[in-house]
């Protein structure tokens, strides 16, 4: 395999693999939207005084965050459908796409959570104690004090949770979502150009993920200023 190749081979699979990446971004941006959601509720619902909101917490990160994306996304597919179709009695489907938005939604919604309560936790405790004394409740010092200052200190590790949840996408070709790998998949099945169509797999996420990244720091640079 040479440039020359490699070069003849860009016409002809790029189109597949911006076909594939549409899927992926799709997939990727609303899961995080969902994730952020849920990484913030998981968040409270840990640092809550509430034993059983805390419990539900701990046990919905220890879950996720113990078994494998690739598991939990066959899971979602395969053996939740079965579930249900178990206890209802009735015949119950999930589309590749929604499982794998719920797939990525609760992964990432795991880990946004406890990246959520360290930057919680380490804002320092008085600013809480003092808005408290001044009469402001819980839920309101929470959301225009605490957490301002939280998205602010956890900003880079979001960054990176959302460049990890890019990434990890491509595992879920596993159950059939055609994003970029899928389609890469099918093009070396019919070509066999093997290295030509993985470099240009690898070339287009090094190119999101430095946009991304670049994004990051200028973004990081100007609520610093």
């Amino acid at each position: 395999m040479n440039s020359t190749s490699l070069l003849s081979t860009f016409g002809e699979v790029m189109p597949q693999l911006m076909k594939g990446l549409a899927v992926t971004m799709q997939v990727t941006v609303i899961s995080l939207v969902l994730a952020m959601i849920l990484g913030i509720l998981v968040c409270l619902m840990h640092i809550s005084h509430n034993k059983v909101l805390r419990g539900i917490a701990q046990f919905f990160i220890w879950l996720i965050r113990g078994t494998p994306m690739l598991v939990q996304g066959f899971y979602v597919y395969f053996a939740i459908p079965q579930l249900v179709q178990f206890l209802s009695g009735s015949q119950f489907r999930i589309t590749i796409m929604t499982a794998s938005i719920l797939t990525l939604t609760l992964n990432a919604g795991a880990y946004i959570s406890e990246i959520f309560r360290g930057s919680i936790e380490s804002v320092p405790k008085g600013q809480m104690e003092a808005s408290r004394s001044l009469g402001v409740n819980y839920a309101t010092s929470m959301r225009k004090i605490i957490l301002p200052q939280a998205v602010r200190i956890c900003l880079p590790s979001l960054v990176n949770q959302c460049i990890i949840t890019l990434k990890d996408s491509t595992i879920l070709y596993a159950i059939g979502l055609a994003e970029v790998m899928y389609q890469a998949k099918v093009y070396v099945g019919r070509t066999m150009q093997s290295f030509a169509t993985y470099t240009w797999v690898a070339v287009v996420f090094l190119l999101i993920t430095s946009l991304l990244m670049l994004a990051s720091k200028a973004l990081e640079k100007r609520m610093r200023s």
